[in-house]
C-alpha cells in the first residue's frame, strides 16, 4: 500500500490553525506521510511544503463560502477555533456560528468527507461554573445552558444524521503547548510570570485562591491531544462519540509549584491571592526591557500574556479532573507526565528565545 496513492491520501482542514491546539495538530499531521493539510484562521499563515493557509473570517457566512466552498479535496475537518467573549452566554452565538459557517461551506463541495472532529473541553461538564462531579465522564448529563460546546455538538449530531461522514468530540483538560497570541495558554502564563518574577528579584508566589493551591487537577499536553485527535478521526470505533483526553496523571499546585520555581532558579514564598490581570497591567515596559536585555524574539507583550486565563485556572479551588479510560478502552494508550510536560515547554520557550 503506497501512502502517496491519491485515492488513499487524506486532506485535513484545520480550523483554528494558529492556536495552541491547531498549531500542534498541524505539526503532528505534517509528520505523517499520507496527509495534505490546509490551515484556516483569521490571520492566515505562511505556506510550507506541507501546509497551505487560508485567512478567513468565519463569522462572515459569505466570506466562509468564498474562501472554503471550493475545497473539494477535504476528507477531514478538525475544528479548533475559538472566539472569546465577556460572558458565558455571549460565547454561544459567535462560536456556534463559526462552526456552522465552516461546515455549511465545506460539506457540499467535499464529496469525500469522512469525519468532522470537534474540540471541546470540561465546560461540557460545567467545570467553569464551580465544583462539578469528578471524575467527569462522557456519559454525564448536560447542564443548564448556555454552553457553546454543547450547542456545537448538538449541531453536528443533527447535521450528521443520514450522512456518510462521522464526527468525534475531544474533551481535553487545560491544554499546554507552544503558541503565541492565544487567549488560553497556561504554560505561557506561568513562563512569563516566572521570568518577570526573576527579573524583579522576587520569589515565585502562587497567585490563585487559597483552596486552588491544594485542589486536585490534571492537564493535557498539546502534542498528546493532537495524536489523540487524529486517532479518533481515523478509528472507526470512535465514530459519533466524545472522548476525554488527558495526560493520565493528577497533581496539586502545592507540589508542582516549587518544582516550576526551581526550573527558573527561583525560590517560592507563601501563596498570595492576586489578580494577574491587574498586577501585570503595568508590566509592558518591563517586558520590553527584557526583550532587549536578553535578545529575545520581538514579541509584543499582548502576544505573550494571557493573564485573564491564568486568573481563571488559578481560581479553581475545587477538584478538576475527568475519567479518560474510555479512550484507553477504545485503543488510545498514550500518556504524559505533567511535570515533564511543563519542563519541556519551558525549555522549548527558551530555545525559541521567547523567554530568557
Amino acid at each position: 500500500m503506497n501512502p502517496m496513492d491519491s485515492d488513499l491520501r487524506k486532506t485535513a482542514l484545520v480550523i483554528g490553525a494558529n492556536g495552541v491546539i491547531g498549531r500542534n495538530l498541524i505539526d503532528h499531521l505534517a509528520a505523517l506521510p499520507d496527509w495534505d493539510i490546509i490551515g484556516v484562521s483569521r490571520r492566515g499563515g505562511l505556506d510550507t511544503s506541507r501546509v497551505r493557509y487560508i485567512a478567513a473570517d468565519l463569522l462572515d457566512p459569505a466570506e466562509s463560502r468564498r474562501k472554503l466552498g471550493g475545497l473539494a479535496e477535504v476528507t477531514h475537518i478538525f475544528y479548533a477555533a475559538y472566539q472569546d467573549r465577556p460572558t458565558w452566554a455571549e460565547l454561544v452565538p459567535p462560536n456556534l456560528a463559526m462552526l456552522v459557517h465552516a461546515v455549511e461551506a465545506v460539506e457540499p463541495a467535499a464529496r469525500r468527507l469522512q469525519h468532522i472532529s470537534l474540540m471541546q473541553g470540561y465546560k461540557v461538564y460545567g467545570a467553569h461554573l464551580g465544583p462539578f462531579k469528578t471524575p467527569a465522564r462522557e456519559t454525564d448529563a448536560n447542564h443548564m445552558p448556555p454552553e457553546f460546546n454543547i450547542a456545537q455538538q448538538d449541531y453536528l449530531e443533527e447535521k450528521q444524521s443520514g450522512k456518510n461522514w462521522t464526527w468525534s468530540a475531544l474533551r481535553p483538560s487545560v491544554v499546554c503547548g507552544y503558541a503565541l497570541g492565544n487567549p488560553m495558554n497556561l504554560a505561557m502564563v506561568i513562563a512569563i510570570y516566572a521570568s518577570m518574577s526573576k527579573e524583579l528579584g522576587i520569589p515565585l508566589r502562587f497567585p490563585g485562591k487559597p483552596g486552588a493551591y491544594h485542589s486536585l487537577l490534571e492537564m493535557t499536553d498539546a502534542g498528546l491531544l493532537a495524536r489523540a485527535t487524529v486517532w479518533a478521526a481515523t478509528e472507526p470505533r470512535c465514530a459519533n462519540q466524545a472522548f476525554n483526553i488527558t495526560n493520565g496523571d493528577l497533581f496539586r499546585w502545592n507540589e508542582l509549584w516549587p518544582k516550576i520555581a526551581s526550573s527558573f532558579n527561583l525560590d517560592t514564598a507563601p501563596p498570595l491571592p492576586m489578580s494577574l490581570s491587574m498586577v501585570m497591567q503595568d508590566k509592558e515596559p518591563l517586558w520590553n526591557r527584557m526583550v532587549e536585555k536578553y535578545g529575545l524574539e520581538q514579541n509584543s507583550y499582548a502576544s505573550v500574556s494571557s493573564w485573564a486565563f491564568g486568573d481563571f485556572v488559578f481560581s479553581w479551588d475545587y477538584d478538576f479532573f475527568a475519567d479518560s479510560t474510555k479512550s484507553r478502552r477504545a485503543g488510545f494508550l498514550e500518556f504524559m507526565d505533567t511535570e515533564a510536560m511543563f519542563m519541556d515547554i519551558f525549555a522549548d520557550l527558551r530555545h525559541r528565545r521567547i523567554i530568557p
